[in-house]
């Protein structure tokens, strides 16, 4: 079971935008997440005609080493570890390490 998933709400812990939060656009790989907002970049594109895409510098969002995130935790109002736990009916659950509640009820 993966500790972040996508759309949770998580801040940056390590790196140039340390203590940014944002929401997770996409789990890229096992290792990485893509951030809303968080480590965009430019680019230089060349313009398509086919794709109707016009040229320019583009921002992207790049993705970001899923060590370098803590989920935040609402309730403590501060980034939080996540374990997993297994309830009575056999059900596997995320929940804060800080306080022991679930995570996204």
């Amino acid at each position: 079971m993966r500790k972040i998933r996508k759309g949770d709400n998580v801040v940056v812990i390590a790196g140039r935008d340390k203590g940014k939060r944002g929401d997770v656009a996409r789990v890229v790989d096992a290792e990485h997440v893509i951030v809303g907002g968080i480590n965009s970049v430019k680019r230089h594109s060349r313009p398509n005609p086919l794709k109707n895409q016009p040229g320019g510098i583009v921002s992207k969002d790049m993705p970001i080493h899923i060590s370098n995130v803590a989920i935040w935790n609402p309730v403590t109002g501060k980034p939080d570890r996540v374990g997993v736990r297994v309830l009575e009916d056999g059900r596997r659950v995320r929940f804060f390490k800080s306080n022991g509640e679930q995570v996204g009820i």
